[in-house]
């Protein structure tokens, strides 16, 4: 085991990959002799050279398409958006060709698009966006957002063996603020399967990335109430784990979802009426979510802490879930 940054297992499965399969290669703006806008690929490009660690030109299409085309004859591309909000640029070549090619032909599309994504560092409405429901519902495309650095590698290393596209979303507030030990060998955390982050048993908390430590900390807080919060964190949005998700809601028989995501369309909305549909008889509340407004990210950082839920906003969610 070695103790590494949230940025580092991300790289460090990176390049566990490049290492035992020459199909893959990295593809992005400033991948290359940079290391990428927040140095993920830093020394890619001494160790496995230019043809594949490539610096691509500022077309996020371009970089997509290639990687479809890649793929398409057999390689496994790893694409890098410099910010998550930049993806929607690429937003035909991931939804009309690569996440349909599957369905329409049978052949497989093994991309992944990494997504520096999330706010916390006053990036403004263009830098900071999670943009992960756009994506969720699209079949053929599959959601990745991983919360620990144990996870961030092996959900990284499942995400380049999957024949389809993935896209990764990797939380910048997390980049070099959480630590933790990760396996030093390969290893791949299956995508679809929820972790249980904190045992509880009176209200669960679904949510995933680095809202699981912002729920962490509010379920601490619970405890001076004698409430005991259970933390699920989804690890993937698509596919989720329903099952998980579903014993979890059944067990505590209040539920909260939480995501940075702005509420409405937010993918929580899908995770409650899942719930409300299958495990309505279980429930002693209605389920309550905890989201952003329905407003892009804001600059200002005052403005943007009202804007990101903060443990104060789960706490009181918690505790009006508590008195229903």
């Amino acid at each position: 085991m070695a103790n590494m940054t949230y940025l580092q297992a991300i790289s460090d499965g990176l390049r566990v990959e490049m290492r035992r399969d020459d199909r893959v290669f990295v593809i992005g703006q400033d991948v290359g002799v940079y290391g990428g806008a927040f140095k993920v690929t830093l020394g890619f490009q001494e160790e496995f050279g230019p043809w594949r660690v490539i610096d691509a030109p500022l077309s996020e299409t371009a970089i997509v398409g290639g990687c479809t085309g890649a793929a398409m004859m057999g390689m496994r591309p790893v694409a890098e958006m410099q910010f998550a909000d930049f993806v929607s640029c690429a937003w035909d070549h991931l939804v009309t060709v690569a996440a349909k090619q599957r369905f329409r032909v049978g052949t497989p599309v093994p991309i992944v698009v990494r997504l520096p994504s999330g706010g916390g560092f006053s990036g403004g409405p263009f830098h900071s966006q999670n943009p992960e429901s756009s994506f969720a519902h699209i079949p053929g495309l599959k959601c990745v957002c991983p919360a620990t650095p144990e996870d961030a590698k092996g959900l990284l290393i499942a995400a380049i063996e999957d024949p389809n596209p993935v896209l990764f979303f990797e939380h910048k507030h997390l980049y070099r603020r959480i630590k933790g030990e990760v396996p030093e060998e390969r290893y791949v955390t299956p995508l679809g399967k929820a972790r249980i982050h904190r045992e509880g048993e009176d209200i669960s908390v679904i949510t995933w990335g680095a809202m699981v430590y912002t729920a962490e900390e509010a379920a601490r807080k619970l405890e001076a109430d004698d409430v005991s919060v259970e933390v699920i964190d989804l690890r993937t949005v698509m596919p989720w784990d329903k099952t998980a998700v579903l014993a979890s809601a059944r067990k505590c028989s209040k539920v909260l979802v939480l995501h940075e995501d702005t509420r409405t369309g937010g993918f929580g909305g899908e995770i409650a009426a899942t719930i409300a549909e299958e495990a309505f008889e279980d429930l002693d509340g209605p389920v309550k979510r905890v989201c952003a407004p329905d407003c892009p990210v804001p600059f200002s950082p005052v403005l943007e802490k009202a804007y990101i839920p903060q443990v104060d906003d789960v706490v009181k969610g918690l505790r009006e879930l508590v008195a229903y």
